[in-house]
């Protein structure tokens, strides 16, 4: 029996070319791929990975026991195309001894410049800007009509100084930010580029006119930002999150938005995803919410998808990956 036969590789998504040549050329893969833009339904998943040695995952994908334990144990390797892992199972997938690659680095850019995006058009409030456009509304220049918040001068905080958050903050620096507040478990050496100061979270949140989360969900960030949190900010700054949706209370969102607690909000991660289009955020003029477009420039998903393609290869031959997870 050929390696081809062999190693089974169950792909849940259709992925960007660049990573399916990569696999269809190894010969060693027997390929078997959910062939939509859509998601696996569960039952496909579970039947899918049934005798599989890899998994190509993706970030909604939610790879548990249940399908750990339906692919077997010939599964060695489980390759996500994301930087995130809270969709995996990972205190069972170490106790197996699976091998776990993801995608960190490649998409730090592509995020940063869409949050700054995402900032500019919350504080300039640009899709109010182009409705009124759309429905008649512009009728003379009126002096405080539409106005918004710059970041000449302002003091910007980012919860979470990781690469992306570092990468947002190099970014910001040129509008003349005058402050840049950085939390997180410890200072950050880097820190230093930027002119960070490491502070509280409390003296971040009540300092800055701008916030920014860029953390990774963990058991302590998940709720992290509450009625508490939003208390603490001033009535004219912007909330900005870019990095999970669990990280943000969206009940109490909502209620700090409608009542004026805060300005105004840029999301483009929710709970859940997608978001219902019946959902109260969605009736708030207040509220950009993006459908999680961070990473999505087509060189950046390209490159995704060749890393997850190469973890995966890298996984099924015992090799080193270029991007494994640690567990």
């Amino acid at each position: 029996m050929s390696a081809q036969q062999i190693l089974k590789v169950f792909v849940t998504r259709r992925i960007p070319q660049e990573g399916m040549k990569i696999l269809q050329k190894s010969g060693l893969c027997n390929l078997s791929v959910w062939d939509s833009d859509e998601p696996v339904p569960r039952a496909e998943l579970l039947k899918g990975v049934a005798g599989a040695h890899g998994i190509l995952c993706l970030l909604s994908d939610k790879i548990d026991t249940e399908v750990l334990d339906a692919a077997g144990p010939n599964l060695k390797v489980i390759s996500t195309f994301s930087v995130g892992f809270d969709h995996l199972a990972i205190d069972e997938i170490k106790k197996r001894g699976i091998r776990v690659g993801y995608t960190p680095d490649v998409l730090t850019d592509a995020t940063a410049e869409l949050t700054v995006a995402l900032l500019l058009t919350t504080a300039r409030r640009l899709p109010e800007g182009v409705e009124e456009v759309k429905n008649g509304g512009w009728s003379t220049w009126k002096p405080l009509w539409l106005c918004g918040y710059g970041l000449s001068g302002s003091t910007v905080g980012v919860i979470g100084l990781g690469r992306i958050g570092l990468a947002i903050a190099r970014r910001l620096k040129p509008f003349g930010v005058k402050r840049l507040l950085y939390t997180g478990r410890q200072p950050k050496p880097q820190a230093q580029e930027v002119d960070g100061e490491y502070v509280p979270l409390d003296n971040l949140v009540s300092e800055s006119d701008f916030v920014v989360v860029s953390c990774s969900l963990t058991p302590d960030t998940q709720g992290l930002c509450d009625k508490t949190f939003f208390s603490k900010m001033k009535k004219t700054s912007i909330f900005i999150n870019t990095s999970r949706g669990a990280v943000v209370n969206q009940e109490d969102l909502f209620e700090a938005l409608s009542s004026g607690q805060i300005a105004a909000a840029g999301l483009d991660v929710t709970t859940p995803e997608p978001l219902p289009t019946g959902h109260p955020l969605l009736t708030l003029k207040n509220c950009v919410v993006l459908p999680h477009i961070g990473s999505a420039t087509y060189t950046t998903r390209g490159v995704m998808s060749e890393l997850t393609a190469n973890n995966l290869l890298a996984g099924l031959t015992d090799s080193e990956m270029p991007s494994e997870l640690k567990m």
